[in-house]
């Protein structure tokens, strides 16, 4: 429910709407195969869930998952089934004028099929043929370096390693992957300022908080099963502040469903404060916070900063604090759209806190300036010792179920000189050492032919990156597209002149390799491996696994080239995991830990004060608030996911938290509604603005909604054209999904 300008009401998230949502998805998958998948979902014996990265306590609840969970898990655990004769029956035309929701809902892919040049349809090969066409297009490039090699977050470890130790065998670190698309700035961000790219709370650690700052992120639609770890924390009198530039229902009031009150409809409120920044203001806020918080400092000598900690673990205050005494009130004001009291409430309930956990989303990394974001986060943190100790510190909350582990197994376009040696003596080659292509950088690359394949483990590249038709028509120009795959998508129908589909199992699968059921491994938000063993029979006889994917076409392509054992590794993953644990520090002894009830955290020298930076302290590092000042008829626009939508595959076209039927809706302030000269749902067509380039968007309809002033959002990925692939930070290479300069006129 919504009022008339989309403001979210009091009934809370989750509870009774959550509840028939999941009954629904066990009835679309039947009655006993949706009990019998879903009682396995995040269980120490069971499967990761894949819809996102929060991590599983112990001991387990019986109902281990959220509403989108589960429908995730249906998505991929559905009966239904894409065989030779449907791509008989639809050419790519035909696909190509489809919907996306209709694509994904044909169902499982079950067959390799091989789209021959110029051919109009998608026909039957055999794995051993597929695997030597890849083999012949890799074999006639100039370089190594004109193959991608993409991968999603959804890849386990084991599949992972497998990957990148292929491209690398094969002499290329053109491994792109979609955390240059979404969490690339926190790595960056964090590595620069703590010596490492990840967060280093625990959930222990939200049971020992004071505060909780939860900025840029959507934790009722994207991360669910966190509420109750909110609701946890506020029934024990934790403060939580919410700064977003827009009000979210999850943050309102969560009505657990696992709780008898909850199933009635009657939610915990959850933020004591909501702070609707503008767009883009990010830096200039906490900028804000920072200067309140350095006057009561000054009022109060000795009493607000950490001053123990600030000496003997960072570096750069004094610059920090002169260059942040520059800055006037006004200015951050302009740029946040936060009025200074605002700021000094803030300011003074962080001061209060002894332990103040920050958690944080794509709400602050996809933005030119993403990394400052982070960094500016840190610094406030920094300032009263917020990091490394019980109930404080830095929380990146991930979306992918497993981006986190699949940059710690070696899926990085920029690898370290010690990654890459420790990698080369243990299967006894030379890894190139030349920094590889990102993910924007890989789209230009194809686009202006110095990539000609593109091969794809997992993920729907079309939709997932910026300025669509020049990314569709980047992945055309390819010799050859490769996508393994569990479900049809948009990016299966933007093939080169010569495409495969490898149809790949699925998480809730049975995986046997050599007649004994194996298991892979994932790592989540916080650190922890643990293991994921599917039950249910592959979708089909010719389904294979991740890993025997990748063991396959590495073997055709380096046949009499590697002395890699890849079918050996590909038959047991306990063999690529005692790899692993000999290339990977924190991983030792990954085959008996990993078995251990929970998994295994890794290590965090930044947990532990052992900050890995050159300087071996923190850092405090200077950033410039951006101007968000626009030309007149201009507003900041940010791409946001509905209710019903997991990354690029989208449910449903209606958004039940936001209250929204329509995707291709822009959202403004009412005032900017009427100043535009628009009426409520009235068609209008959308104009971006970057560096005196322009992109169109028609066919959406204006809502007045509850967002700042100069501020409009639009779903992802129907807006994704509107964002040009050179939008990105410079520091990190994400793009700026969050900060697009648009007019919104009658369409």
């Amino acid at each position: 429910m919504a009022d008339s300008v989309g403001r979210p009401t009091g009934k809370a998230a989750a509870g009774p709407g959550a509840v028939l949502s999941t009954l629904e998805q066990v009835r679309e998958l039947g009655l006993a195969r949706g009990l019998a998948v879903l009682r396995r979902v995040n269980q120490v014996d069971g499967f990761d869930c894949p819809g996102c990265a929060w991590p599983e306590g112990l001991p387990r609840h019986t109902l281990e998952f959220c509403e989108n969970g589960a429908k995730a898990v249906a998505h991929e655990a559905t009966p239904k089934r894409i065989t030779a004769e449907f791509f008989a029956r639809f050419s790519l035309a035909e696909l190509e004028a489809r919907e996306d929701v209709w694509l994904e809902d044909q169902g499982r892919l079950t067959e390799p099929m091989w789209r021959a040049p110029g051919a109009t349809h998608y026909a039957p090969i055999g794995w051993d043929a597929a695997f030597a066409r890849i083999a012949d297009h890799l074999g006639r490039l100039a370089s190594p370096d004109e193959a991608i090699f993409y991968t999603s977050g959804r890849t386990s470890n084991e599949a992972a390693f497998l990957w990148q130790l292929f491209a690398r065998a094969f002499g290329t670190n053109n491994l792109p992957d979609c955390s240059n698309l979404c969490h690339e700035s926190s790595g960056t961000g964090l590595g620069e300022s703590i010596g490492e790219g990840k967060g280093t709370v625990s959930l222990a650690d939200f049971e020992a908080c004071d505060a909780i700052f939860v900025l840029g992120q959507n934790p009722g639609s994207n991360h669910p099963r966190m509420l109750t770890v909110l609701q946890a924390a506020k029934r024990r009198g934790c403060a939580i502040v919410s700064i977003n530039p827009l009000r979210e229902r999850g943050l309102v009031a969560f009505a657990n469903p696992q709780e008898a009150l909850g199933l009635l409809g009657h939610g915990t409120p959850l933020a004591d404060r909501f702070v609707q920044v503008r767009v883009g203001g990010d830096v200039a806020l906490l900028q804000g916070i920072a200067k309140a918080l350095l006057e009561l400092e000054d009022a109060a000598p000795g009493t607000v900063l950490d001053r123990e900690f600030i000496d003997a673990h960072t570096l750069g205050f004094d610059a920090w604090r002169k260059a942040l005494g520059e800055r006037s009130f006004d200015e951050l004001e302009r740029g946040s759209g936060i009025p200074r009291a605002e700021m000094r409430e803030l300011a003074a309930l962080y001061a209060r806190a002894k332990a103040v956990i920050a958690c944080w989303a794509m709400g602050l990394t996809q933005h030119e300036h993403g990394v400052a974001n982070v960094q500016e986060l840190v610094n406030l943190l920094l300032l009263r010792g917020n990091i490394s100790r019980p109930g404080a510190g830095p929380c990146p909350v991930r979306g992918h179920s497993n981006v986190q582990g699949d940059r710690t197994m070696g899926i990085w376009e920029k690898p370290t000189p010690e990654f890459l040696a420790r990698l080369g003596a243990e299967f006894a080659f030379a890894p190139p050492q030349a920094h590889g292509f990102d993910t924007v950088a890989a789209i230009r690359a194809l686009a202006e032919g110095r990539a000609r394949v593109f091969v794809a483990m997992g993920g729907n590249f079309a939709r997932a990156t910026p300025d669509t038709p020049h990314t569709e028509a980047a992945l055309r120009s390819a010799e050859l597209t490769v996508q393994i795959s569990t479900k049809l998508n948009r990016s299966h129908l933007v093939a080169g002149r010569e495409a495969l589909i490898l149809p790949a199992l699925g998480r809730t699968e049975r995986d046997t390799q050599n007649g004994v059921d194996q298991f892979v491994t994932v790592e989540d938000s916080m650190r922890t491996v643990h293991r994921s063993q599917g039950r249910l029979s592959p979708a089909g006889a010719d389904v294979r696994s991740e890993p025997a994917i990748a063991a396959g076409i590495a073997s055709a392509v380096l046949s009499g080239r590697s002395a890699i054992p890849w079918a050996e590794l590909a038959g047991d993953y306990d063999r690529i995991r005692e790899r692993i644990a000999r290339v990977i520090p924190g991983f030792e002894d990954m085959n008996r830990r990993v078995r251990e009830p929970g998994g295994f955290v890794l290590p965090s020298g930044a947990g532990t004060r052992a900050f890995r930076t050159p300087s071996q302290r923190a850092l405090f590092t200077v950033q410039t608030p951006r101007d968000t000042a626009l030309p007149p008829g201009q507003l900041w626009l940010m791409t946001i996911r509905s209710h019903d939508q997991y990354n690029t595959t989208v449910y449903g076209e209606a958004d039940r938290y936001r209250g929204v039927a329509d995707r291709r809706a822009v959202l403004l302030h009412p005032e900017d509604l009427a100043e535009a000269g628009l009426e409520e749902g009235q068609a209008v067509e959308l104009e971006s603005h970057w560096r005196g380039e322009t992109r169109k968007l028609a066919g959406f309809r204006a809502h007045a909604y509850d967002l700042p002033r100069g501020c409009a959002a639009a779903y992802f990925p129907e807006a994704n054209a509107l964002v040009p692939v050179g939008a990105r930070s410079p520091r990190s290479g994400t793009p700026a999904y969050k900060s697009v300069p648009v007019t919104v006129r009658p369409g």
